[in-house]
């Protein structure tokens, strides 16, 4: 009589690797990542340049800072916009 071979399964979970992934910190989205409600961009830019203009008044529209005074009113829009509140 033959000796009985021994012959060992392994089961799908035993020969399955764990691969943790990666941690990924969490952050609060960007400005980019929540959508926006459409408007026209004629508008938009209407607000934008009405913001631009109280900034630069606030500072007694001192030269030099209008490319800056630009971008911190089209963030305040687009804030203003994505949040649903109306720009002033």
């Amino acid at each position: 009589m033959a000796a009985p071979t021994s012959t060992t399964a392994r089961s799908p979970k035993a020969s399955a690797t764990k691969t943790a992934a990666p941690k990924t910190a969490k952050s609060k989205p960007r400005q980019s990542d929540v959508a926006a409600p459409m408007i026209d961009p004629d508008h938009r830019r209407a607000l934008i340049a009405e913001q631009a203009y109280l900034i630069a008044e606030r500072r007694n529209f001192g030269p030099g800072n209008e490319v800056e005074d630009w971008l911190n009113a089209e963030n305040a829009v687009d804030t203003a916009l994505t949040l649903g509140v109306t720009p002033r």
